[in-house]
């Protein structure tokens, strides 16, 4: 059940429409990490420089190579700050558009299933942040459980296995169900959401590809819901 929601999730990440979002995701973030370039990179040359030359009021001869390299780590630690926003700024992006991959997913392969309800723009920009909160906090823990040996590797995959896999199918199971409902119905299948969430996990410890893990994750919960609902007719939505 799982590795089948996961293989039509990967499929619908090639599927036209799926592409289409996912240009969106992209050209959004880039523009945000632009921008956040342009800001940092004033807060440098406004507030670092000048505390910097500050040191120097009558600029000895060494200084000036001094300052050229500041100025080139100064640009690579701007370039390695945003390179560590990616991520969290992708899941705040995609947070959007989640519904638009749901969407997707119940067209192509649920088309004769009751479609889901979208969130309004307040209720989807709120469970975006959301999102990202989680992808922030479940890191975070992670990298504070890596400075402890042996459980580093586990600790990164038990800790995102679970948020991630319990944020995204509530997700998918609230486009048919209300929240309270959706709830009870991921804990009733706990251990199954948990497994799907390891699979997430695993793909969001892969360079590059990760930066479609909340695309991918919306997608394979969908079918996850799909699957388990059809195995559980008490609870079927």
């Amino acid at each position: 059940m799982i590795l089948d929601a996961a293989r039509l999730s990967f499929r619908n990440l090639l599927a036209a429409e799926t592409r289409s979002v996912f240009w969106k995701v992209l050209g959004l973030t880039l523009l945000v990490l632009v921008g956040l370039w342009f800001v940092l990179r004033s807060l440098f040359a406004t507030l670092l420089f000048p505390w910097v030359a500050g040191f120097f009021p009558q600029m000895p001869e060494w200084a000036g190579w001094l300052s050229f390299v500041f100025a080139i780590l100064a640009g690579l630690g701007l370039a390695l700050g945003l390179a560590l926003l990616l991520s969290p700024v992708t899941a705040l992006i995609a947070g959007l558009f989640l519904d638009d991959v749901a969407e997707v997913v119940e067209k192509r392969d649920y088309p004769n299933d009751r479609p889901g309800n979208a969130m309004p723009f307040g209720p989807a920009l709120a469970s975006s942040i959301k999102f990202l909160g989680v992808v922030i906090l479940g890191n975070m823990i992670a990298l504070f459980l890596l400075f402890i040996p042996g459980v580093n590797l586990i600790a990164f995959f038990m800790v995102n296995g679970y948020l991630l896999g319990r944020e995204f199918f509530e997700f998918a199971a609230m486009r048919f169900r209300p929240p309270e409902e959706a709830r009870a119905f991921r804990a009733k299948h706990g251990s199954t959401v948990f497994l799907g969430g390891l699979v997430i996990a695993a793909f969001l410890a892969v360079p590059f590809l990760n930066l479609l893990t909340p695309l991918f994750a919306a997608g394979m919960m969908v079918h996850l819901h799909k699957l388990v609902s059809q195995k559980d007719p008490a609870f079927r939505g």
